[in-house]
């Protein structure tokens, strides 16, 4: 079921809305899809730091990283 919302919109805000309506979608299809975008990333960011973190706690990766930091610091050119 749709639920009709309201809000004020900043300078910011209303030149987004304005890019994507001009895109051929409506306002209320350009708000939307903001919307589910921006929970999207959300969503996105919490898993990839879920990810991070579970490749920060694994040892042995934490090992191969740093032998790889190593190598690729000894390829490096003299300065």
């Amino acid at each position: 079921m749709a639920q009709a919302i309201s809000v004020r919109l900043d300078q910011e805000a209303l030149r987004a809305l304005t890019e994507l309506e001009a895109t051929g979608m409506s306002r209320s299809e350009a708000i939307r899809a903001a919307l589910v975008e921006a929970a999207s990333r959300l969503h996105d960011k919490q898993a990839l730091a879920a990810e991070v973190a579970a490749l920060e706690a694994d040892e042995d990766d934490r090992a191969e990283m740093m032998a790889v930091a190593e190598l690729m610091e000894s390829l490096r050119a003299p300065g």
